[in-house]
């Protein structure tokens, strides 16, 4: 009996975009901001010399990953697509009502996957895309930065270190901050980089309520440090970036 051949893994870079706030819009809002996104995306990806066509393509509801042709320089999901992304969505939020503005947060990663000949693409890089699509960094920064910026993006560190750390021309390395999350199971070093801003709000402080006497409390918001806040107010502030 002839034994079934075992499917060979593919290094592919991979993209996903989700819809910042989508939830309770209704239905009819929720229907044009996807249009909406699925119509910038398609042209940022054109405007970067990358056949849609060719891309496999997930919808996620409330966004939409997608997985890059083999062999795409990973540089080209970075630039010019991603400040291509950002200025189609700008260019939409300056006219729109408020219940169908877009902002939303993007992750880039890059890994051996398997594609089935349906075209369904498995494998734990999707994983890790996941959770740097859902890491509390991006929810932040993009909650604090000002509304003209509608993306916050988020990478991998294998992603960086092999596209923005060589500063190829049209990425700028000082624009990306170096984060930590922990998102369900996954810890991970990642890098932060909101088109049109030189660098990332950090993430603020929760607000907490005061506590009876005697008792402490200690929040912590992880950036580029962690932040510890202590019951009468004083904060201390530990870096965890090495010089």
């Amino acid at each position: 009996m002839k034994a079934e051949l075992e499917p060979e893994p593919e290094y592919r870079a991979l993209l996903a975009v989700d819809i910042e706030r989508s939830a309770g819009r209704g239905n009819v809002p929720l229907l044009r901001i996807r249009e909406v996104l699925a119509t910038a995306l398609r042209a940022a990806f054109e405007e970067s010399g990358i056949d849609w066509h060719a891309c496999l393509r997930d919808d996620l509801g409330d966004g939409i990953r997608v997985t890059a042709p083999p062999g795409l320089r990973k540089t080209k999901l970075l630039h010019p697509l991603i400040g291509e992304l950002a200025a189609h969505l700008r260019a939409h939020n300056r006219t729109a009502a408020p219940a169908t503005q877009v902002r939303v947060r993007a992750a880039l990663h890059a890994g051996e996957v398997y594609v089935a000949p349906s075209g369904q693409v498995t494998g734990r890089p999707l994983e890790v895309l996941a959770r740097l699509l859902d890491a509390p960094p991006a929810r932040a920064a993009l909650a604090a930065a000002p509304t003209a910026v509608t993306t916050s993006l988020l990478l991998s560190q294998h992603f960086h270190e092999e596209t923005v750390r060589h500063g190829y021309p049209g990425i700028d390395p000082e624009t990306f901050q170096e984060v930590t999350f922990t998102e369900k199971e996954h810890t991970a070093h990642a890098w932060l980089h909101l088109p049109g801003l030189a660098t990332p709000p950090a993430p603020q402080a929760p607000v907490r309520h005061p506590r009876p006497e005697g008792s402490r409390m200690t929040n912590r918001a992880s950036g580029h440090g962690t932040l510890y806040a202590t019951q009468n107010g004083t904060q201390h502030i530990h870096n965890n970036e090495t010089p």
